[in-house]
C-alpha cells in the first residue's frame, strides 16, 4: 500500500519544488536597507575598466570593486562620463570613506579621489545616491552573489 503512494508523492514534491520561484541569481549588494544590482570587478582588467564610457547608470545599479588586500585606495574618473558616488569599505565590509558627487574628468591629468582609510571594497553608485539613502560611515555592505576569486 505504501509503495503505491510513494511515486505520486515524489512527483508532487518535485513538481512543487520546480514551481517555486528561483532565487535571483543577479549579483547584488545591499547598503543602508537599499538593494542594488551590481557588476563585480574582481581582477585588474575589470577594475581598470570600471564604468568607463557609460552614458547612464540606473539608480538601482552599481559596480563593486573587490581587491585582494586592504589598503588605501584611489579612484579617478578618466573616460567615465557620468558623476558617481565612490564608497570605500574595509575587509569587514564597513563603510570607512566616501567621495560624493565625483564629476567626470574633462581633461588630463584627472584628479584622484582617495579613501581616507584602508579599504578592500569600493562601490560606485550614481551621484547623489549615498545622500538620498542616508549612507553613513560605519554602515555595513552586504554582498549577494559570488565575487569569486579576487586577484
Amino acid at each position: 500500500m505504501m509503495k503505491r503512494w510513494l511515486v505520486p508523492m515524489l512527483l508532487l514534491l518535485i513538481g512543487s519544488a520546480s514551481a517555486m520561484p528561483a532565487r535571483d541569481a543577479t549579483p547584488a549588494v545591499e547598503l543602508h536597507g537599499q538593494r542594488f544590482s551590481a557588476e563585480f570587478a574582481t581582477d585588474d582588467a575589470s577594475r581598470e575598466h570600471g564604468l568607463m564610457m557609460r552614458t547612464t547608470l540606473a539608480p538601482d545599479h552599481g559596480m563593486l570593486f573587490a581587491f585582494p588586500y586592504q589598503a588605501p585606495q584611489g579612484f579617478w574618473m578618466k573616460n567615465t562620463l557620468i558623476p558617481l558616488d565612490i564608497l570605500y569599505f574595509d575587509t569587514d565590509r564597513r563603510l570607512v570613506s566616501m567621495q560624493l558627487n565625483v564629476p567626470p574628468c574633462k581633461a588630463d591629468p584627472c584628479p584622484i579621489y582617495p579613501s581616507n582609510a584602508p579599504a578592500r571594497y569600493v562601490l560606485e553608485l550614481s551621484a547623489g545616491t549615498a545622500h538620498r539613502i542616508g549612507v553613513q560611515v560605519g554602515d555595513e555592505l552586504k554582498i549577494d552573489g559570488d565575487i569569486g576569486t579576487v586577484h
